[in-house]
């Protein structure tokens, strides 16, 4: 039996698996970005609603592709002579312009929702409203402090390569944790963001967290990271998310964007932590 026609036929498969990526990819980078995305010809409803069956394969690499751009400045800063913490800061800057704050706004709402509400309807009320209360306002400031301040540290004791690499690694995994909270929680509405995008397979979140640790090893071995500080920024971004999946399952008996967001943030702090732990000066 001829094996050119199954060759032909792999490739064909191949390929139309690679588009089917590629366009995950790029509709997760207009989903948690605001960077300038090119819309394939095979795409169909290109800036449509979030449909979250296939998505979250891509989610760690458009996480260190949006990283990237922090990655840049910081060490753009570094080559200028700015210092740690001015790096850092420009830095976690850049990163809130290229996504529009969207991570740190479902911080905000979620700190003012769990935080400021008695009843699970009203903690969801709470998150909807657009303005920003006093837990929201502590919980951005605090947040900002500690991501700045830890990215300024690791840049302190490594170098600017390993520290750029660090701040790559670590967008992937934090927004790869997020997805716990959607693949464990229903929705807590039947409307919203969340309710439309629906729920990721388990093999798929399975998929982006292999894809997240593929990162790590090779930015274990580039840049180079300490393995121990790699491991414990897993441990402690994965610890985040399942924490939080069972408060918001206890406050608000499912999940929103709104805790997403806050897992990122969160997990983003837990992580650049269990480096430093490794990283000692």
């Amino acid at each position: 039996m001829p094996l050119k026609p199954f060759a032909e036929d792999a490739l064909r498969q191949l390929a139309a698996g690679g588009r089917n990526f590629l366009s995950d990819l790029l509709r997760c980078l207009r989903f948690y970005s605001r960077l300038p995305v090119p819309v394939l010809a095979s795409e169909i409803e290109p800036y449509g609603a979030p449909d979250f069956a296939t998505m979250p394969r891509a989610v760690p690499l458009a996480g260190a592709i949006i990283g990237a751009v922090g990655a840049l400045v910081l060490a753009g800063g570094h080559t200028l002579g700015l210092g740690a913490w001015l790096c850092a800061a420009f830095a976690v800057a850049s990163l809130t312009l290229a996504t529009g704050a969207f991570h740190e706004d479902g911080l905000a709402d979620a700190a003012d929702g769990l935080g400021g509400g008695a009843t699970p309807e009203r903690r969801l009320e709470i998150m909807k409203d657009s303005r920003i209360g006093s837990f929201g306002g502590a919980a951005l400031i605090l947040a900002y402090l500690l991501r700045i301040g830890c990215l300024a540290e690791i840049l302190a004791r490594t170098d600017p390569f390993s520290a750029a690499a660090a701040l790559i690694v670590v967008a992937a995994l934090s927004r790869t944790a997020g997805l716990v909270l959607m693949t464990l929680l229903p929705p807590a509405r039947v409307t919203g963001s969340s309710y439309v995008a629906g729920q990721p397979a388990a093999g798929i979140v399975a998929t982006a967290w292999l894809i997240c640790g593929a990162l790590a090893v090779i930015a274990g071995i580039v840049a180079p990271l300490p393995w121990p500080g790699l491991l414990l920024a897993f441990v402690f971004a994965g610890g985040v998310a399942v924490a939080m999946t069972r408060l918001s399952a206890r406050l608000i008996g499912g999940q929103t964007g709104d805790v997403g967001g806050a897992i990122q943030q969160l997990a983003e702090i837990a992580a650049y932590l269990g480096l430093l732990i490794a990283a000692r000066p």
